[in-house]
C-alpha cells in the first residue's frame, strides 16, 4: 500500500502541475493535490503507528482523503479540466486504494477486538 499511495501521490503531483501550467487553475488542483498526496503520507505514519487504535485512525483518515481525492478528480472531469481517460485511470487506481484501506481498517479492528 505504501508503494502505491506513493505513485498515486506522483501521478497526483503532476496532474497538479499540468493544471496550473495548461489551465491556469489553482484552486481544484490544489485541493487534487492536498487530498491526492496526504493518502501516502497518512499510509506512512500509520507503518509507525504508536498503537494498534493510532493505525486505525490514520487509516481511516487515508480513507477520507481518498474519497475526497475522487471528489476532486470527478469534479475536474466533469468541468473538463482533464479528459476522461485520464480521469478514470486515476479514479480506478484511487479505488484500488481504497478497497486496501478498508480492509487494513477492518483487520486491524478485528484484531484489535480479540484482546
Amino acid at each position: 500500500m505504501q508503494e502505491k499511495s506513493f505513485e498515486f501521490a506522483i501521478s497526483t503531483i503532476q496532474v497538479y502541475k499540468r493544471l496550473i501550467e495548461t489551465h491556469k487553475e489553482y484552486v481544484l488542483s490544489k485541493q487534487l493535490l492536498k487530498s491526492g498526496t496526504a493518502i501516502g503520507a497518512l499510509v506512512r505514519e500509520g507503518a509507525y503507528a504508536q498503537s494498534k487504535a493510532d493505525f486505525i485512525s490514520k487509516m481511516s483518515i487515508a480513507l477520507k482523503e481518498a474519497n475526497e481525492t475522487e471528489y476532486w478528480l470527478l469534479l475536474l472531469q466533469k468541468t473538463n479540466y482533464i479528459d476522461e481517460l485520464q480521469a478514470n485511470d486515476l479514479i480506478n487506481k484511487n479505488k484500488s486504494l481504497i478497497r486496501m484501506l478498508i480492509s487494513s481498517i477492518k483487520t486491524a479492528k478485528t484484531n484489535l477486538n480479540r484482546k
